[in-house]
Order: structure tokens, then sequence, then C-alpha cells
């Protein structure tokens, strides 16, 4: 139940999803956000960090651990349905994009598993 309080809290998710590409430095991550408050954003990186999900860089980016990876990698079945729900809630929002829409959730629901682009 510790993981669904971690990952329950305001933000948490958002974080690990915007490291999901790769490493982001604070301002970045904020940005990417919506700009959350700092104090916000410093207590979220906390618990994360103190979860094992990410680790700081020695340039003082934030990234996902092999923990994180496989908490996103448990995720995207759940992205996947978000996106089925929001289409049968709003058909018509599938028409539109925005700078997220590129960025598609791989297919693999397990760690490992390949993606159909032949990438983990």
């Amino acid at each position: 139940m510790a993981a669904l309080d971690l990952f329950g809290r305001r933000w948490s998710l958002r974080i690990l999803w915007e490291l999901r590409t790769g490493p982001l430095g604070f301002r970045p991550l904020q940005k990417r956000c919506d700009d959350m408050s700092s104090s916000v954003m410093r207590q979220r990186l906390t618990e994360l960090l103190d979860a094992r999900v990410i680790h700081q860089l020695p340039d003082s980016r934030y990234e996902l651990t092999p923990l994180g990876q496989e908490a996103r990698h448990a995720l995207n079945p759940l992205a996947r349905w978000a996106e089925h729900w929001a289409a049968t809630i709003d058909p018509h929002g599938a028409e539109r994009t925005d700078d997220r829409s590129a960025d598609r959730v791989p297919q693999a629901d397990t760690v490992g598993e390949e993606t159909p682009e032949g990438t983990p």
C-alpha cells in the first residue's frame, strides 16, 4: 500500500511521466508539470528520491532509476486506458493534438518486453 500512497500524491505520477524520456533539471521538470510550485516540486522529488524511483545525477538533473522504469512500465496499461477513456468521453478530442500527443505510450505491458518499434 505504500506505493499507492506515494503515487496517489498529487504530481508524483506526473513527475514520473515527464521523466520517462530522460533526465530533466528542476526548472525544465517544473515547466513540464504545468509550473507547479517549487515547494511542492521539492517535496515530491524528495519523496520519490527516498522511495528510490528517481535519483539525482551529478549535474543535478533527475532521472528514473530501474525501479522507476519498472513503475513506468507498470503504468503503461493505465495510460492506454486513459487514452481510450478520453476518446470515449470526447470522441473529437482524439483529432486534437498538442505537444505531448506525438510521444505515444509504448505498447509493452511489462519490463523487458519489446514495443512494436523493436525497442524495450
